[in-house]
């Protein structure tokens, strides 16, 4: 029996005339910094000693803090005696009251000992990493020390401050018969000068290139309001199966794919991407059969035993997002780079998709497709950001009693030291002529990636420095990213699930 359909119910017909709006993703205005950048090649060497970066990080921030506590305490007094300033640490002569700066050492019997190590050969197999440095006994000693000597440090305003090994700081009080200095109160560098919005791309907005004609920056282009920036970490991909279904969410949000009218629309405000450590799943080797096992190489690479799922499951993630976002990618802990801090980029041969929108070798303007250090810090849309991993962060929790995140990154930016614990028990390169962890320039956002929650605050400096803090959480734990709003520099947290059903 033959059915009648009318000409409407047909399921092929014309397009017709009407017109759709098209949705343009916001520009990114990036102009980030090399401030972590080492040296390649022969230039770089691990012959020298480490106790030279703590010298160069107390000759940098010895006059700030010395100039903070000589206004404060200029004009002390205590039972008529007024307060000195000392040069060194060895100058404190017993019962007189005056004030000195110098760096922080917590000398902490559970802390990592290479010495102890090595004596304890006997040891059938290494003793488990430690979460925490304090001891319960409270037997760690906190000290103050220079060139010259060390000082131990005793008295309330310590209880009630967070210091770690490498911090400098300047602290005022007495010595008694022990030969301890008892603190009475305590000063650290606090946050540096921040530069104004788009201060960066404004004094480089003219300038002359190899033809000696001028062209315009980002400073001097039309700036569009209302974009947004989107931060995540800890993406964790293995190759799994089981990674794919929140990534693939994550993937089609920020292209706009899986969203209504409306929610395109916010999500075509996102400028840029910044992908904040972890990223591949810690390594872990492929499984290999009896017969394998048997014909395997003693020494040299094995090729046989590398897993190239996880970096091809990531690269071909980036590919896919990089014609539309553009992608500031920070290495962590469990990705393919160097351990040691400063962590340089991760090498463009391990994304062989994605480096086609990476820039050339020696370009002076950063690609689509940037690969930085880590830490990290550069302009995007005119602020100031700053941010890392989650290393240092991670190692200065394992100093203190509580477990507040957003505290410690205070600290590190009162200390004007974004990794305070290197090269003491956060691996580092020994840098000969600079810090780089030295804080420069206050950042207008400071963020710390592969975090145990999401949380953020906006703290205040001393001139009226306004800096936002975020601790980004671990995508493949919490399936969040964080979006920045580049106007009011004000958060958003958007969370990715997979319903599973109980039956």
């Amino acid at each position: 029996m033959a059915m009648e359909i009318d000409a409407d119910d047909e399921l092929l017909q014309d397009a017709g005339d009407a017109a759709y709006p098209t949705l343009d993703r916001q520009p990114s205005y990036y102009n980030p910094l090399d401030t972590f950048r080492l040296a390649k090649g022969d230039q770089k060497h691990y012959q020298q000693q480490y106790g030279d970066l703590y010298f160069l990080r107390l000759a940098k921030l010895k006059p700030a803090v010395e100039a903070l506590a000589d206004e404060e305490w200029k004009n002390f007094e205590i039972a008529g005696e007024k307060v000195r300033r000392v040069d060194r640490v060895l100058d404190v002569r017993q019962g007189e009251l005056c004030w000195v700066a110098g760096t922080v050492y917590m000398d902490m019997p559970l802390k990592p000992n290479i010495l102890d190590d090595i004596s304890k050969d006997h040891w059938i197999a290494a003793p488990p990493p430690r979460e925490k440095f304090v001891s319960p006994t409270g037997h760690d000693q906190t000290m103050l020390e220079d060139e010259s000597g060390r000082l131990r440090l005793i008295g309330t305003p310590l209880q009630l401050s967070m210091l770690v090994t490498g911090c400098i700081i300047a602290v005022m009080g007495t010595e008694n018969a022990n030969g301890d200095f008892e603190v009475v109160d305590m000063k650290v560098p606090d946050l540096p000068r921040q530069p104004q919005r788009w201060e960066r791309d404004e004094a480089s907005a003219v300038i002359l290139n190899g033809t000696g004609s001028k062209r315009k920056s980002n400073g001097e282009q039309k700036r569009i309001e209302g974009g947004k920036i989107a931060i995540v970490s800890g993406l964790g991909i293995s190759g799994d199966q089981g990674d794919t279904l929140t990534l693939d969410l994550l993937m089609e949000y920020l292209l706009g794919e899986a969203c209504g009218p409306s929610e395109q629309a916010e999500v075509s405000k996102i400028s840029r991407l910044i992908i904040a450590g972890n990223s591949i799943t810690e390594g872990t080797p492929l499984a290999l059969r009896e017969e394998e096992k048997k014909a395997s190489r003693k020494y040299g690479y094995d090729s046989s035993a590398y897993n190239p799922a996880p970096t091809t499951h990531f690269d071909n993630f980036l590919a896919t997002l990089l014609p539309s976002i553009p992608v500031t990618l920070i290495p962590g802990e469990t990705d393919p780079a160097n351990v040691s801090m400063p962590q340089q980029p991760i090498h463009p041969a391990m994304f062989p998709r994605s480096r086609n929108y990476a820039a050339m070798p020696n370009a002076i303007e950063p690609g689509w497709f940037d690969s930085v250090t880590n830490p990290w810090e550069g302009d995007v849309d005119g602020w100031r950001l700053m941010g890392n991993g989650g290393q240092p962060i991670d190692d200065v929790f394992k100093y203190v009693e509580g477990d507040e995140r957003l505290e410690m990154m205070e600290s590190l930016l009162r200390w004007r030291c974004g990794a305070p614990t290197a090269p003491d028990t956060l691996w580092c390169y020994p840098f000969q002529d600079r810090d780089p962890f030295v804080i420069e320039e206050c950042p207008h956002v400071y963020f710390v990636g592969n975090q145990p929650r999401y949380d953020t605050v906006v703290i205040e400096g001393p001139v009226g420095q306004l800096v936002r803090l975020i601790c980004v959480p671990k995508f493949k734990e919490t399936g969040e990213i964080v979006l920045l709003d580049t106007d009011t520099l004000e958060t958003e947290l958007v969370k990715f699930d997979v319903f599973e059903s109980s039956s």
